[in-house]
């Protein structure tokens, strides 16, 4: 199983993983992380900024904890069969672990719905196609070679 964890500043559990670009990757097998890679994105690999309908370097993922997502990016998870878990934890490993033990706790509801025609300063609508082109990949995973 490989879970993600939204991780913009590469020590905690960060919110608004459409526009997030860096990703702690956790390999795991049985109850145990097995290696964790830090997976970083060009903005144009966001889930904000990329298309819908092209492959994701997340798309091997089961599942993505953040602190928070809108309805859209959760809906295009699913349809990748990726589970996206927001959630109120920041600390990444008990965030991982309380979702491999059944108690990650949930995030506050959002207090706007991201799946909504709308604009508040991006420029630009959520997730509606808007011509945008998908990049090859160019992205950077660096691995630890530390113990958890």
């Amino acid at each position: 199983m490989k879970i993600a964890v939204t991780s913009q500043n590469r020590k905690s559990v960060t919110g608004h993983a459409g526009k997030c670009r860096k990703f702690w990757i956790y390999q795991i097998a049985g109850k145990s992380v097995t290696t964790r890679e830090l997976l970083e994105l060009p903005i144009e690999q966001s889930f904000h900024e990329s298309n819908h309908d092209q492959p994701h370097p997340l798309d091997g993922v089961d599942v993505l904890i953040c602190g928070g997502m809108g309805q859209g990016l959760q809906q295009r998870l699913q349809r990748k069969g990726i589970l996206g878990v927001a959630t109120s934890e920041t600390d990444l490993e008990r965030a991982v672990a309380g979702w491999l033990d059944g108690t990650l706790p949930a995030a506050a509801p959002e207090d706007h719905a991201h799946g909504q025609d709308h604009d508040h300063g991006h420029g630009h609508g959520h997730g509606h196609g808007h011509g945008r082109h998908h990049h090859p990949a160019q992205t950077t995973v660096v691995e630890l070679k530390r113990p958890f």
